[in-house]
Formats: C-alpha cells, structure tokens, sequence
C-alpha cells in the first residue's frame, strides 16, 4: 500500500496529532521511563496477552527477580514458571528464558542492538522487534497490534481482514507508512496507547477524537465495523478429571509434557475422558486401574467442580476427586509421581486452573 505526495503530508500530521495527544493522556508506567531494551522486552511479552492493570504487578515482581537478562538465564525454568503463574500461554515464559540464555551465550549478556538480531530471538516476532528496536533504540520499525488495527481500520475505513495474510501485510504497509522515523518510538506508543485508551472496540468517544475530522469510518458509519475479522472458530471442550491424592499431609503431581497444553508446568494425576463423567465412570477407566489395582488403598473425600475454563482453543472442564492414600508406604504404582512437601504445590508451577482450585482448600 503506498501514498500519494498529498496523503503523505496527511500521515504526518496524524502522527503529530497522535503524539501531542500522547503526551497529554498517556499513562505513567515503569517500562515508559527507561530505554532499556531488557526491561521493554518484558513489558511487551507480558502485555501480549494480558492487561496492563493485570500486568503491572507481574512485571515489577519479573524485573525484580530478574533484573538482567543474565539473572534470567541463570535461573531454573521451574522458577521462571512459578513467578508467570497466573498470566497463562505459559510458552511466552519459556521463550524469554530461552533467549535470555541466547543473549548470554551469544552477545555475550548484552541485549542486541540490531532489528535482524532481536527478531531472531525465540519467541520474537515482528511486532515485539519493532517495538524493542523503535522504543530503545530509534529505529524506524512500525508496531502493528490490536490496538493499531483498529484506530487504522477506522482512519482509512478498510474493510481488509485483519487476521488474514493480505490484510496483515496492507496494514503493516499503512503502519509504516504512518510512522515518523524522526521519533518512532513516541510514534509507535502514542499510537497503541490512543488504540487502548481511546479508539476503543466498544462506545468510543468519537465526537471527542482528535481525528474525527480524518476519521473515514466516522464519517461512513462503520466504526462499529471496523476492524473486520474472519468468524471464529468454536472452542473444543476438554473433560479433564483429576486425582488429588494426598498421602501423609502430601500431594501428588506430574508434570506435563511438550504437544498440548500448559507444556512444563504441574498438574494432579489426570484422566482425560471424551464427556463428563462421574466418579463410577472415573474409577472403571484403565488409567485409574493401574494407578488403584485395589480399592482399599484409597478413600474418596470429596470433589470439587470447577468452572469452564477458557483457552483459546478449548474450554477446559474440570473435575478435582479428593482421595487419601492411609498407610506408610506409597503404592507401587504411584512413585513414578512427584511427591510435594505438603498438601500445595509448593514452588512449583500449576496451571491457572489448579492455582483456583487450591485457593478453594484455603
């Protein structure tokens, strides 16, 4: 998508538009007051899918704890986990540990400083790069995310699909096009932050924006329309019924592995069934016979249901069984399993799921 000589002056004056708003409106935020690229780097994997007010917090306590991307890639995963507990898409975490130990073993602790390098950091994609690269560093990257598409989608009234392939590279070309390379990274910022504050996807408050008069779809009755996205897909629903075992004050756990969901955090034993089942269909499984060959070996507590919850792809319901173990040994069966130090998780990492659950054990 290019510009014509007159539509280029125009883009200029919307970006100086959107950076005066900036200065006026924009939220006070740590990662706003420095220009290291580290700590930028983790305000925007956080922020990727989670709110600022959810997110602050996580922030401060990550930087805390890992102030460097040294400090980060010293660290055991398991700890890396334990402090996102909570912020879900638990593959973000995984990806800034795993660069934090590229950054060391190859630029020697020091955070790159070109776009080609940042980018090719695990877990780091065009948006991220360009936000880095632009923020800390001046470099003319523009950012494109769901706020951008909006307040895009909305100035130049496209009805482009924003999460299909065309629609990404029109809007990425707009970006770019908007962008002021004398200030990129005040440019990119003011433009996600009039997106997050402003152009919002419900009730905006059009009448008051400082671009009304430029504003297309404002003045073709599509705001409401826009940014145009493909239908989604229905959520699979997932029966999960998992076994709280406790034995001598202590609990159970497995870690789950890489190909679905939650990768490397910890979870209860877990039978998965095709529908929701009740305890009489839970213990006839074959999973269940193999861990309990014997009835006698465990007593029934109690059970706690928990809510759907949501992924972006699944809808997780779930079972938690409570059962005890009496005696002084741990059944053969069961020893390939994680034993905690007491009846929580102790320092290792569960999913936001089984984080709910305990605080309903209190």
């Amino acid at each position: 998508m290019s510009v014509c000589p007159d539509t280029a002056a125009s883009l200029r004056e919307i970006s100086a538009t959107l950076v005066e708003w900036y200065g006026r409106n924009r939220r006070e935020l740590p990662w706003r007051e420095t220009r290291d690229p580290y700590r930028i780097w983790i305000s925007e994997v956080i922020l990727q899918q989670t709110r600022v007010a959810q997110g602050l917090g996580y922030y401060l306590r990550f930087t805390g704890r890992f102030p460097d991307p040294a400090a980060l890639a010293a660290a055991p995963e398991d700890e890396v986990l334990r402090l996102w507990q909570g912020l879900g898409y638990y593959s973000r975490a995984r990806n800034l540990h795993a660069a934090a130990r590229r950054i060391v073993r190859e630029h020697g602790g020091r955070f790159p400083h070109t776009y080609p390098e940042v980018r090719a950091l695990p877990g780091v994609g065009d948006y991220t790069a360009a936000a880095i690269c632009s923020i800390a560093f001046g470099l003319p990257h523009a950012t494109v995310d769901g706020n951008v598409y909006r307040v895009l989608s909305r100035l130049f009234d496209l009805a482009l699909p924003v999460d299909e392939g065309r629609g990404r590279r029109a809007f990425a070309s707009l970006a770019a096009e908007l962008l002021d390379p004398r200030q990129p990274g005040m440019h990119n910022q003011a433009l996600m932050e009039f997106g997050a504050l402003h152009c919002v996807p419900s009730s905006p408050e059009c009448i008051a924006c400082p671009l009304a008069g430029r504003c297309l779809a404002l003045a073709a009755g599509t705001v409401g329309e826009r940014p145009v996205k493909r239908a989604k897909s229905t959520p699979i629903p997932r029966y999960f019924n998992y076994l709280h075992i406790l034995w001598r004050g202590r609990t159970l756990l497995s870690r789950r592995g890489a190909g679905d969901i939650w990768n490397g955090l910890y979870e209860f034993p877990l039978i998965e069934t095709g529908s929701p089942a009740g305890w009489d269909e839970v213990i006839r499984t074959p999973r269940f016979g193999e861990w309990f060959p014997g009835r006698e070996e465990f007593r029934l507590l109690g059970a706690t249901r928990m809510p759907p919850h949501q992924l972006s792809h699944r809808t997780i319901h779930a079972c938690v069984w409570r059962l005890e173990i009496p005696g002084k040994e741990l059944p053969a069966p069961l020893r390939a399993f994680v034993l905690t130090e007491g009846p929580g998780p102790g320092e290792r990492a569960v999913p936001r799921l089984l984080d709910r659950y305990f605080e309903t054990l209190g």
